[in-house]
């Protein structure tokens, strides 16, 4: 079936992963404070900033984007190393 190929896995098993994933997020999120109108708050200002600001305020985006490579990166690289191993 072309839905559970797209999902991965059957619907209400997809459900249960999605609703324990969120779970669990939302539970390291409250550990550090983090709400999500403050992500939202955190774009705005950001968009607020770089009109302000001009384009110094890219710099901000350029930092974000390394910080983020520095965890994404490697976490791939293991992901695909994983999955090599087992075919």
């Amino acid at each position: 079936m072309a839905v559970n190929r797209f999902l991965g896995d059957t619907i209400p098993r997809t459900i249960v992963k999605l609703v324990v994933l969120s779970i669990i997020v939302g539970m390291v999120m409250n550990v550090f404070n983090i709400y999500p109108l403050d992500i939202v708050f955190a774009f705005r200002d950001f968009i607020v900033n770089l009109w302000q600001k001009g384009w110094a305020a890219l710099g901000r985006f350029g930092d974000w984007l390394i910080l983020g490579a520095m965890v994404v990166v490697p976490v791939f690289i293991l992901m695909r190393l994983l999955n090599y191993r087992r075919f």
